[in-house]
């Protein structure tokens, strides 16, 4: 016996580059295994006067010390796991700075309305649209398609960053300029040189949709000029800055809105992080349902809040259904640019917002909550919830 174990030490020692799981060789017939009398390098081995059982055993015993060599071969240095935290640190920190900083930039151009806000609309439209059609050329999309030529994409660029202008200048009236936009896009689509392609012609009307009406429906809701003289904070709002006069439905609801989205967005990150489990859809697969409910209870949660402090609207229920469709919105919003930088092949639309990405992606969750919410609270609030 004391020279089988010393015939066996070698053997101890020894682990394999390949091996199968220690469960799989302990349940395989001994015959499978390398382990013979012709086999020059564990002959001695088999050769033992050691029981069936003991062989077995030797087996197992081989096949668990590969395995932890193997597993030791997968492991992740330690600097290397340090430097992936200090990143993800920096990146969290990018992120929290510079979603405060552009929080605290909006506050400004939504508080003082007119052409302020309407040419901020225009300044993230412009940098919003340049980034929709550089996913559209990118090499997931074009690849069988032909996308639209660049003299294309800057006249529909500069269409989609007027549109805001354009709404104010004309009282929300964009029936005839968006159909206008749309005749020159297929005008000079047509008129160019070399087989113009359906695909050039379809992703320049959804850029021009996607990207240019849609924003400005946030620009209609913020000239609803209905006065909310019912909110405490218009009686100690300067006069030099508007009065009481200033603070209108236009104001409050969009206000409200914002807030609501960032709530539902920031409710659905943390959620989706703690109790995520189910996935939402095949589009987005961090997305889950567990983190879509608590979104939801978020921005419900903070336009009740609203409603309380600002006094708009003046109806719990009222309160309510907007949230559920902010929330909406917000949801589908993100999830369509999901579906194009999945198709394109990116994770961030851009790189302009460090730690954030690109302004698509500061923006995707506002892109149809301005429509629904203007329509919300024009057809759908008694007196504009006042």
């Amino acid at each position: 016996m004391s020279s089988c174990l010393i015939a066996t030490a070698p053997w101890l020692h020894y682990s394999a580059p390949l091996a199968p799981p220690p469960l799989a060789l302990a349940l395989a017939p001994l015959h499978s295994f390398p382990l013979s009398s012709s086999n020059p390098r564990y002959g001695h081995l088999w050769s033992c006067p050691s029981s069936r059982h003991s062989r077995r055993n030797l087996a197992v015993a081989v096949a668990f010390r590969a395995f932890k060599t193997d597993a030791r071969e997968g492991e992740v240095p330690s600097e290397n796991l340090e430097e992936q935290r200090r990143e993800k640190r920096k990146q969290l920190k990018d992120r929290i700075v510079f979603g405060l900083s552009i929080g605290f930039g909006v506050i400004a151009p939504v508080v003082a309305g007119g052409w302020l806000f309407a040419s901020a609309v225009s300044c993230a439209i412009l940098l919003g649209t340049r980034e929709y059609f550089e996913l559209v050329r990118s090499k997931g999309i074009s690849q069988g398609t032909a996308p639209p030529p660049m003299f294309v994409i800057h006249m529909c660029s500069a269409f989609c960053a007027a549109m805001p202008l354009m709404t104010l200048y004309f009282g929300g009236r964009m029936g005839v300029s968006v159909t206008t936009a749309a005749f020159f896009l297929a005008t000079t689509l047509l008129l160019q040189r070399g087989s113009p392609r359906f695909s050039q012609l379809s992703s320049g009307f959804f850029g021009i949709f996607y990207c240019g009406y849609l924003p400005t429906f946030w620009v209609k809701l913020r000239a609803l000029a209905v006065p909310a003289l019912q909110t405490k904070l218009a009686v100690c709002w300067p006069v030099l800055l508007g009065g009481r006069a200033h603070w209108t439905v236009g104001l409050i609801a969009t206000f409200v809105s914002f807030c609501g989205v960032i709530a539902a967005d920031t409710g659905a990150f943390l959620g989706g992080k703690l109790l995520g489990r189910t996935p939402l859809s095949d589009v987005s697969p961090k997305k889950t349902f567990e983190g879509a409910a608590v979104g939801l209870t978020s921005a419900i949660a903070i336009t009740i809040l609203l409603s309380k402090l600002l006094q708009w609207p003046s109806s719990i229920l009222n309160a309510v259904v907007l949230a559920v469709l902010v929330f909406m919105a917000s949801l589908f919003g993100d999830l369509t640019e999901s579906m194009i930088k999945r198709d394109a092949g990116v994770k961030d639309s851009g790189r302009l917002i460090p730690g954030h990405g690109g302004i698509l992606d500061r923006v995707d969750s506002y892109m149809f909550t301005g429509a629904l919410v203007y329509f919300f609270v024009k057809m759908g609030m008694p007196l504009y919830g006042v």
